[in-house]
């Protein structure tokens, strides 16, 4: 028995060694080893930025200044008057987790002329997804206004900036946009709405690879295995299922300064609470206001570290942050404001939890501000007392909540000026700008049940997996049913 023990476990060891090290070992790639100080890293340039607004305030220098916010990913890059020319800076400003997200730094400029996506396969030089797949880093800008409709999910490839500055750029349809198995991307200054599944189709995935996709599930942005990712200044809505959703061992990420309006299931992080790799999912949610007409989920967490800081809430339908499988929930300096309905005033919400299993996780609130009755229940044992000694930097109180999201969402938008860094005016060169606007009806935001597409390269891992298991019950099974026939 003993040498039939060790022929089974080697082979299943062999034949899917990198699943059953990402079961095994819950440290993932990207994650950091100390998240605590990420955190206080970020309190150190947020306050180290509105320190220097302060002092500045009243002299000419700031009077001639649109770039002192107090927001320290802002004035990073606003505040070089050759940001335009200079467009690559942008991927050291990022903060949290996602901070060493690379994007397409180094690498060519990439201008989308087309904004067509008639071929998910071959798709034509010029169109952004031609660009997303390539192996090579690259940024990729945009020289005007355009509407890109998907046909199929945009599968990015890794060391790719989206950067959408100087032009007011939507991506719109069919699956929108999948990270997955990937690192170092950037997503910045783009509308991503009205999502919708897509699938049953092969799309492309690299120059030298294409494969068949099942149904997804109408994500704005899945990240699915992947880690440094940074999302900023965008504006998502009306999509089919999450517009951020980040599952299945997915880390290190930045989701920073967007504008997220109109939906029901905002935010999913973590792909079940059984799902032991998420232990190591690690995310910043910063500086970002969650607006008009959401229910639930500004996020929904399965297990990680997830830091909610400075953020703007206003009148979620159901709760605002929630988890299961327990998430550590880090809140601080943000603001809270409760709906009318007396019944949805928690900010807080333990799915399908018992309090006896809740009643230890670690979910924290400081410098918090609750309006209209708002209230966030803590727990965890000692959590505020120990919480406040470990910290010598000290989060910004949520009254400067209005400065430091003043700008959140694409730029541009509501009176902005979106003539900053433009690459040339007017719409695209095929005349599809942005007048008309698509026919599309406003009930994208139900729930959907989870269809976790199979990775394009995963067909070899599943098939060994299936072969290993088969050994299994055959070395296993098949001699105990035989001996007990014997008896």
């Amino acid at each position: 028995m003993v040498p039939r023990t060790c022929i089974v476990l080697l082979f299943l060891l062999c034949s899917f060694s990198s699943l059953a090290t990402a079961f095994l070992n819950l440290t993932l790639p990207g994650q950091h080893p100390n998240p605590e100080e990420v955190v206080q890293e970020v309190h150190r340039k947020v306050n180290a930025s509105l320190a220097r607004r302060q002092m500045l305030q009243g002299t000419q220098k700031y009077q001639d200044s649109s770039c002192l916010t107090g927001n320290p990913i802002d004035d990073c890059w606003k505040c070089d008057p050759n940001w335009p020319n200079n467009r690559q800076s942008l991927a050291d400003c990022a903060i949290g987790f996602g901070q060493y997200a690379l994007g397409g730094k180094g690498g060519e400029y990439y201008i989308v002329t087309d904004s067509s996506d008639d071929d998910a396969v071959n798709p034509r030089p010029g169109t952004l997804r031609y660009a997303v797949i390539q192996t090579e880093p690259l940024w990729i800008v945009f020289p005007g206004n355009m509407l890109i409709k998907l046909s199929q999910e945009l599968i990015f490839n890794s060391y790719k900036t989206l950067d959408g500055r100087g032009a007011n750029v939507h991506i719109v349809g069919g699956g929108c946009i999948t990270l997955q198995f990937i690192s170092n991307v950037i997503i910045h200054n783009v509308h991503v709405h009205h999502c919708y599944p897509s699938g049953d189709a092969n799309v492309r995935s690299s120059p030298s690879h294409y494969g068949y996709r099942t149904k997804s599930d109408g994500d704005g942005i899945s990240i699915f295995g992947s880690k440094d990712i940074w999302i900023d200044h965008c504006s998502l809505s009306h999509c089919k299922d999450g517009l951020i959703d980040a599952v299945m061992g997915s880390t290190g990420i930045t989701i920073s300064n967007n504008y997220f309006s109109h939906h029901n299931e905002v935010m999913l992080l973590g792909h079940s609470d059984d799902y032991l790799p998420d232990s190591g999912m690690q995310v910043t949610i910063a500086f970002n206001h969650f607006g008009e007409e959401l229910v639930q989920r500004m996020p929904r967490c399965r297990r990680g570290y997830i830091h909610v800081v400075n953020n703007d809430f206003t009148q979620w339908e159901m709760y605002a942050i929630g988890g299961s499988g327990n998430p550590t929930i880090n809140s601080q300096g943000n603001r809270y404001t409760a709906p009318s309905n007396p019944n949805a005033k928690e900010v807080t919400k333990r799915v399908e939890t018992a309090e006896g299993k809740w009643k230890d996780w670690n979910w924290r609130s400081e410098g918090d501000i609750l309006v209209n009755g708002a209230f966030f229940v803590a727990s965890g044992k000692g959590v505020e007392f120990n919480y406040e000694k470990a910290y010598s930097v000290e989060p910004k109180s949520a009254v400067l909540i209005d400065q430091l999201i003043m700008h959140a969402g694409a730029l541009g938008v509501g009176g902005r000026d979106n003539n900053l860094g433009k690459w040339s005016s007017g719409s695209n060169g095929d005349g599809n700008g942005l007048g008309s606007g698509p026919d599309y009806t406003d009930d994208m935001s139900g729930s959907s049940s989870r269809n976790i597409p199979l990775p394009l390269s995963s067909t070899s891992t599943l098939f060994s997996f299936l072969i290993s298991l088969s050994c299994l019950l055959f070395l296993y099974i098949i001699p105990d049913m035989h001996f007990t026939m014997r008896k």
